[in-house]
Formats: structure tokens, C-alpha cells, sequence
């Protein structure tokens, strides 16, 4: 365990006494491609259906964003900023393509010769830098989970892995887990009503085996495993990151301190979190709900004790009357 501050346990605090580590995801956005192979493992595994192959126009992406048939999707970001210290001002105008090809067992001093090693002027358009930002999104499994507290059917549960799963057999499609998810994460699927999302393939965990995602992953992008091991390991990846002048890398959802409680998903993230579609500083939607009931409860005593004194002071409506 890292630093001083116990970390909430979700498991236990919801009936599981298995002793079963928690575990999760901690995606690390610094070496993700997107090639989308977590996209295309996880609706194989979970037969989740194919939700649209329509480019946004705005980016290589025709997911869009997760919903109710996309329970992991690649973000595209592009953006004329270098990656770090990097410099992508590099002229390849020189390089003979086909030549580089043909000449397939050239040694690898044959083939520097043909690639210019010197920065070329910048563009007519004076764009001289450019990076993709790719992060592989997912359901962030909250400690605090706004969404269970509003299942009305007990659809929405917490498993023994501290991960939170959505029954669909038992799932009435009331919808008001919808709103209260912080990240826009679950939705109703079209002409069906119930509510999907991730599972952290729970099927499989309960074999044993790592979700299809991270085993799918060819970067190992998305890391799987006990999730305070996941928290050290992201530590010292920022550190080496900061060490090669990528200063703008962080960790997002990390934190059991946020607004909810810290995420069984967390990211590296190499930008604001705004860059990639994530908000700067979530919070449970239902963390004011005690109150608001304890008011509710309060203002309905009053009403209670004012319609009691009414009837004891003037007896009951009719009494005199003739």
C-alpha cells in the first residue's frame, strides 16, 4: 500500500468478507496506438453488438464514445503540440520510400544514410509540430458509485472484485442510473431499454483469467491486475516519464481522495483531462442525498406537527357544525 491514507474497501463495505484483493485497470495513454484491439476483444467476449462504423469527420474514430453497445472506446486526439522533448520538425522529403523497401537486408547503417538525421525547414503553413493523443476509455468502476445508490431493482451490484456490474435480466430500464454516473458512462440501448456497461469481464475474472481488453492489449496500454499494485507501478511510470521531459504526464482517477472515492480505472494521461473527454474534477452525483433526505425528513415532521396542533387546537373539521 502507498502513502499514509487507509484505502475505502467497496468489497467489504458491501457484504463481500472473501479477503479478495481489488483489483482494475490503470491504462496508460503514453504507448496506446490505437489500434482498438480492446475495442474488438471486448464486443467479441461480450457479444456486445456492433454500435455503427460511421467516422466522426472530426477523427480516426467511429465509436465515438462509450454507450450502451460501446463499453471500451479509443479516443484520437490531434494536436500541433511535440510529444515532450521530442522533435517532429524532421524533414523526410528526402527519404526514396521504394528504394528503402527493396533494400530489405541492408544493414542498419545502409538504411540511416538514406533517412535524413537534420530538421528541415518548417511548412508553407508554418506548422512545424504535431502528436496524437490515442487513450483507450472505459467505465471507471467508482469506490463511490453514484449509480448504485439509484438502481432501484438492485440491477447495479458491487462484486467481490470491487468492480460494479449491471444485471441485464434484472434491469427494469428506469434509467436513473444514466444521469447519475459523473462520467457519461452508462446508457440505455436503442429499442431494448436496460442499461449496459462495462463488467471488467467479470465472467472471466471469476475464471481467473485478466479482462479481454488488457489481454488483447499488443502495447500493454491497458494494465490489469490488484489495484494498489497498479497505483505503485503508475507512479514510477510518471516519474521515468518526467525524467525524458514528457513533464505534462499525470495520473487521473488515482486519487482516493477526489470526488469519488478513487476510480478501479485510472489513467496516465499526457494532457488535461478536458483534451480527452474526461471531467477535471468528478464528483458522486448522490453524495448530497443524506442531507437531502434528513431535510425532507425534518420539513416533513414540521408539517406534521403543524397539522396536529391545527386539529388540537380546533378539534376536527365539522365538529360544531349542525
Amino acid at each position: 500500500m502507498t502513502g499514509t491514507t487507509p484505502r475505502p474497501d467497496p468489497a467489504a463495505e458491501a457484504g463481500h468478507s472473501g479477503g479478495q484483493a481489488r483489483v482494475g485497470f490503470f491504462t496508460d495513454t503514453s504507448v496506446c496506438i490505437g489500434c482498438k484491439a480492446c475495442e474488438v476483444a471486448c464486443k467479441e467476449w461480450n457479444a456486445v453488438p456492433e454500435d455503427g462504423l460511421e467516422l466522426t469527420g472530426m477523427s480516426f474514430d467511429n465509436t465515438q464514445g462509450l454507450g450502451a453497445s460501446s463499453w471500451r472506446h479509443v479516443a484520437f486526439v490531434e494536436q500541433a503540440k511535440p510529444l515532450g522533448a521530442g522533435t517532429a520538425a524532421v524533414d523526410h522529403s528526402g527519404v526514396d520510400v521504394l528504394a528503402l523497401a527493396a533494400q530489405g537486408s541492408a544493414t542498419p547503417v545502409e538504411k540511416a544514410a538514406i533517412t535524413p538525421t537534420t530538421p528541415g525547414p518548417p511548412s508553407p503553413d508554418g506548422r512545424t509540430e504535431l502528436r496524437w493523443l490515442m487513450s483507450s476509455d472505459v467505465c471507471k468502476h467508482c469506490t463511490h458509485a453514484a449509480c448504485l445508490d439509484v438502481c432501484p431493482t438492485g440491477s447495479l451490484f458491487r462484486t467481490e472484485f470491487g468492480t460494479v456490474v449491471v444485471q441485464q435480466d434484472i434491469c427494469n430500464g428506469c434509467g436513473y442510473c444514466v444521469p447519475a454516473c459523473p462520467y457519461g458512462v452508462i446508457e440505455q440501448r436503442p429499442g431494448d431499454g436496460r442499461a449496459f456497461k462495462c463488467t471488467m469481464c467479470y465472467d472471466r475474472l471469476g475464471a481467473g483469467m485478466e479482462p479481454a481488453c488488457a489481454k488483447a492489449c499488443p502495447t500493454e496500454s491497458i494494465q490489469f491486475g490488484p489495484l494498489e499494485e497498479l497505483r505503485e507501478r503508475a507512479a514510477g511510470r510518471v516519474a521515468q516519464l518526467h525524467e525524458l521531459g514528457v513533464t505534462d504526464a499525470r495520473l487521473y482517477g488515482h486519487d482516493p481522495e477526489d470526488g469519488v472515492g478513487g476510480d478501479g480505472a485510472f489513467f496516465l494521461l499526457l494532457d488535461d483531462p478536458e483534451v480527452y473527454g474526461l471531467p477535471p474534477d468528478p464528483q458522486v452525483t448522490t453524495r448530497d442525498l443524506p442531507a437531502m433526505w434528513r431535510q425532507a425528513a425534518i420539513a416533513a415532521a414540521g408539517l406534521l406537527g403543524g397539522l396536529a396542533a391545527v386539529f388540537a387546537a380546533h378539534g376536527r373539521p365539522g365538529r360544531n357544525r349542525r
